[in-house]
């Protein structure tokens, strides 16, 4: 004599379901805060422009090295934006094809990350990145859009 339970039920209740979401929600939510990716993402653009703005100011030494000196002569003591690569106006923008012309010393200006994306970041065929010589003739590069810290390289 064989007693079958007709009661007998596997699974889940829907209670069970809705607290493990709800659960899961929660610690989703709390992750996200924690991470906060909108803050790693500026990180990450302001690493960019660090080296970026680094990369400026060895190509423009480089220049001056093999010049005896002299940088590039639209450096002025005026910061102005630097002009992008194959920008179709430079004007009241420094022009640094002299380093970039025969790609001894940049393939291509560095261009702000933002610029393709914000078109406040970057001037028209400008690059986001400002240049200048100082009162005691040293190299000044910002990166003004920068969003977490200032990015200025003197040397």
């Amino acid at each position: 004599m064989y007693k079958t339970q007709l009661n007998k039920r596997t699974g889940f209740t829907l209670i069970e379901i809705m607290l493990s979401i709800a659960l899961l929600m929660i610690l989703a939510s709390i992750t996200i805060i924690a991470i906060n990716p909108s803050k790693q993402l500026a990180d990450s653009r302001d690493a960019q422009r660090e080296a970026d703005t680094f990369t400026l100011v060895q190509a423009v030494y480089q220049y001056a090295s093999d010049y005896e000196g002299d940088f590039p002569s639209i450096i002025t003591t005026d910061e102005t934006e630097i002009c992008a690569t194959n920008a179709t106006s430079c004007e009241g923008l420094s022009d640094l094809s002299a380093l970039t012309d025969s790609e001894k010393y940049l393939i291509a200006v560095p261009v702000d990350p933002l610029c393709a994306s914000v078109v406040s970041a970057c001037g028209q065929n400008g690059t986001g990145y400002y240049i200048k010589l100082t009162e005691n003739g040293r190299l000044y590069v910002n990166a003004s859009s920068s969003e977490n810290k200032n990015i200025i390289v003197i040397q």
